[in-house]
């Protein structure tokens, strides 16, 4: 979910792909940005980038 939200789905096109409301996207991303302390989606991809480097 967070890979779909880094390459720039927005919370209904993540919801529609796999098959869940966009509720429960809006509550995993929240959870997630929490656990890897940004506020932000547009921090996800340097975020994950340091993760897998």
């Amino acid at each position: 979910m967070v890979e779909l939200a880094a390459a720039g789905g927005t919370n209904r096109e993540i919801a529609q792909t796999l098959f869940v409301t966009e509720k429960t996207v809006e509550t995993h991303l929240g959870r997630a940005f929490r656990k890897l302390n940004i506020s932000s989606r547009r921090k996800l991809p340097d975020v994950l980038a340091r993760a897998a480097g």
